[in-house]
């Protein structure tokens, strides 16, 4: 077989590590595969000849140009950055986007990159997301595209898009996932030192992220042991119990320092675990709402339905990393 060529395009004022961390994960790709002669062949290209300086100043030197990419491409790739915008009003470049995207098996973009993507009318009719922040703007220049600004990647066909910067090391390896199995998949991610290989329905802020950082120390030592006990008993009066506050004032305290009641952080830390083992596993959907603490499958999806919308099991069927293959 023969390598699957990677074409990643760089601008000026683009953000390196959205080119840097997947462009690492094909890399090592390439070389596990080598063996069997289904490793990659990586190319970097640009508008303009030279090197392209990024976000910070850092200047990288690209392979060669767009005008030099000939033949098939397996990979597209449009990274991010503070330039994005400045790049989609460069035609030609936005043009011979959407012609390569035509002949590759698959195009993707890394945090704000969706803004070339888009531009050149690859996510009209599709779900994306880009980074946090930029998301509301993405649907507002583009109202053909349905933005989705919690996943960290959306796979929509031949069309990956994921949020901001290290999202693209997670679309990477889900990539890899795809072409190669789970085990080399892992095995990339274990040789860059991920701590897990998120799957791209997961949130692009985990539960602690979303909340404030309590000043108190208690309360921070309450979160860690929180997000291990989810089955625990989390009620006010066994939370408080725990910080050695009464009830009113841990409540009260809890409320002020997160942003958030008790019960909405811990149904949120919950649901964020439920969707976690929807995701990566097939454990059943009554094992997983006893061990993420709802008790009953009735209760697990009154709350999905409220807060997700949809069903534990649509939930599965549409972000289930077994189905992304």
């Amino acid at each position: 077989m023969s390598s699957r060529r990677i074409v990643f395009v760089v601008f000026p004022d683009f953000q390196i590590l959205d080119l840097t961390g997947p462009h690492e994960v094909f890399a090592q790709v390439g070389r596990l595969t080598e063996g069997g002669g289904r490793g990659v062949e990586i190319h970097v290209v640009a508008a303009a000849p030279g090197p392209v300086a990024a976000t910070g100043g850092i200047a990288v030197l690209p392979t060669g140009t767009i005008d030099e990419v000939t033949g098939p491409v397996d990979t597209l790739v449009a990274v991010g950055g503070r330039g994005v915008l400045s790049a989609c009003e460069d035609s030609r470049l936005v043009g011979w986007f959407g012609r390569t995207a035509a002949r590759a098996r698959r195009t993707a973009s890394v945090c704000s990159g969706a803004f070339l993507l888009a531009e050149a009318g690859l996510l009209d009719g599709r779900r994306a997301v880009t980074h946090w922040s930029r998301c509301g703007e993405l649907a507002q220049r583009y109202p053909r595209i349905t933005v989705d600004p919690d996943p960290i990647f959306i796979r929509d066909g031949d069309v990956w898009t994921s949020a901001g910067i290290t999202a693209g090391i997670d679309l990477a390896l889900a990539m890899a996932e795809a072409d190669h199995g789970p085990e080399l998949s892992r095995a990339v991610a274990r040789q860059l030192v991920m701590f897990v290989q998120r799957p791209g329905g997961q949130a692009q802020f985990s539960t602690q992220l979303a909340a404030q950082r309590p000043p108190r120390a208690p309360l921070r030592e309450l979160q860690a042991w929180l997000a291990d006990h989810l089955d625990a008993d989390l009620t006010v009066p066994a939370l408080a119990a725990r910080a050695a506050m009464s009830e009113r004032n841990f409540a009260r305290v809890f409320h002020a320092e997160t942003g958030r009641t008790p019960a909405a952080y811990v149904e949120t830390a919950r649901i964020e675990a439920a969707r976690r083992l929807l995701e990566t596993t097939d454990t059943s959907i009554e094992a997983i709402a006893r061990s993420c603490g709802f008790g009953t499958v009735e209760t697990l999806h009154r709350s999905f339905r409220r807060t997700v919308r949809a069903t534990p099991a649509e939930y599965r069927r549409r972000f289930s990393s077994s189905g992304t293959g």
